[in-house]
């Protein structure tokens, strides 16, 4: 097969033109070997570009995170500077709350910089899941020290509806709910209750918080799972429900948010991934070879 000069050179437009940052598509709708080389090269090059922006894109979501991480650091230290400061001159009324603030702003950091560790774990998937068969009482009996001076406060109640085994890692499972229940006492009225039910079916077993809120719209469900979008929650840093649902996703599962109605609240349903094997083997059964066995006993059949 003899190859045309001109050809060759388009060619090499093309590779200096890709060098060079311009877009040009030499894809011939050809046969021989030269025009499935053409189209192999073009193939790449486009695989390759795709490369150099997913890169290019993580670049700049990672130097978006670390600016927010020093924004979310910067706020309480400056603010325990600040106090620190007027700490030696002030009466001992104020001292002493200045001190307790101080306190606060530090539990926070404390909180921020646990929070952040796991977050970093969970997207570098070096976090080895251990999924066991939960109780979700068990779980909520997990959960319940970490939120029992938040409800105490708020003069709220938990309520479980059902009982049901969850296969879960429990540690970074109760986490989540953890962080989800939270979520629930914010927007929950004083005196209320949040209900907690669970469940399985064949592909998953799952977990639904539902508070007593206003409920919300799909406007602010697109932010409510973005880092740092919330920062008026989660302990002011916005960070608890995108690290829930980090750990659900971790886990191969998803976390579903029932809208209800303004004035009906929200339900948060968790969803760590679980495959009944019975499930699973009726699933991928090869059910072209039962029907081919069933005809050819049918033909026999028919002809005696």
């Amino acid at each position: 097969m003899w190859i045309k000069k001109k050809e060759i050179e388009q060619l090499s437009e093309f590779v200096k033109g890709y060098s060079s940052g311009e877009k040009l598509d030499i894809r011939v709708n050809k046969e021989g070997s030269f025009n499935i080389l053409k189209n192999d090269i073009y193939a790449l090059v486009n695989t390759k570009n795709e490369q150099i922006k997913a890169v290019e894109t993580e670049r700049d979501s990672l130097s978006d995170y670390m600016a927010d991480i020093s924004h979310q650091l910067k706020t309480p230290i400056t603010s325990m500077m600040i106090m620190a400061d007027l700490l030696e001159e002030a009466e001992p009324e104020k001292q002493t709350e200045f001190i307790h603030n101080i306190q606060i702003s530090l539990n926070k950091m404390e909180w921020l910089v646990g929070a952040l560790l796991k977050m970093a774990k969970l997207d570098a998937h070096a976090i080895d899941f251990i999924k066991n068969d939960i109780h979700t009482s068990e779980l909520l009996e997990t959960v319940k020290p970490s939120v029992a001076i938040l409800l105490d406060i708020h003069n709220l109640t938990i309520e479980l509806k059902q009982d049901c085994i969850i296969h879960c890692d429990k540690r970074w499972t109760t986490e989540a709910l953890t962080n989800i229940v939270k979520n629930a006492i914010e927007y929950s009225p004083d005196g209320s209750v949040i209900e907690i039910d669970s469940g399985e079916n064949p592909m998953y077993s799952w977990i639904s918080v539902r508070d007593s809120g206003m409920g919300m719209d799909k406007t602010e469900y697109a932010t409510l799972f973005k880092r740092f979008e919330n920062s008026t929650n989660e302990n002011g840093f916005g960070i608890g429900m995108p690290l829930a649902l980090s750990i659900l996703k971790g886990q191969g599962g998803d976390i579903d948010v029932d809208f209800g109605g303004r004035g009906e609240g929200t339900t948060f349903i968790l969803k760590p991934k679980y495959v009944d094997e019975f499930f699973l083997r009726f699933m991928t059964f090869d059910f072209s070879s039962l029907i081919s066995n069933f005809n050819l006993v049918f033909k026999k059949s028919t002809v005696a």
